[in-house]
């Protein structure tokens, strides 16, 4: 039997633990973590978008989506959105309304939640050049207070 040095296993670990995370964000993936609602309840904000994010329960989410995007004449498109999401560990799947080309996806991380989302701002029902994606900072924990949408 080989008796190595505990500096040489523990870089041997760290190698092979940088190899493995490598191979997940390589491949897409990113490794999941279970959240509280105390760490994703509250209002997110990027840009001139903010999200309000509130746990229901049973791996659900009450989202309300608020975009903005300033025309060059200085005049605001809009895009809102507001519904249930699914989650599972620390990433969120939030399809508005009645799209059917539009997904949200919401990776929540410490005080801040990184959004991607798939299809064109018109396949999500919002506004010209009005997009959910960005990395959004929490302004603020807890239960959100909601912003009525004109129906």
């Amino acid at each position: 039997m080989i008796r190595l040095p505990p500096q040489l296993i523990r870089l041997t670990v760290g190698v092979s633990s940088l190899f493995l995370l490598g191979s997940l964000v390589a491949s897409g993936q990113s490794p999941r973590r279970i959240v509280t609602a105390d760490q994703i309840n509250g209002v997110y904000k990027f840009e001139r978008n903010d999200f309000r994010v509130l746990a229901l329960g049973h791996k659900k989410l009450k989202v309300q989506f608020n975009g903005e995007w300033m025309t060059r004449g200085g005049y605001p498109n809009i895009g809102e959105a507001i519904g249930e999401a699914t989650i599972d560990g620390n990433v969120a799947t939030f399809i508005p309304g009645d799209t059917t080309k539009c997904k949200i996806t919401m990776t929540f991380l410490h005080n801040k939640m990184i959004v991607e989302q798939e299809g064109m701002d018109a396949d999500c029902g919002f506004g010209h050049n009005v997009m959910a994606r960005g990395t959004y900072r929490r302004v603020k924990a807890g239960r959100p207070k909601w912003i009525p949408i004109p129906k």
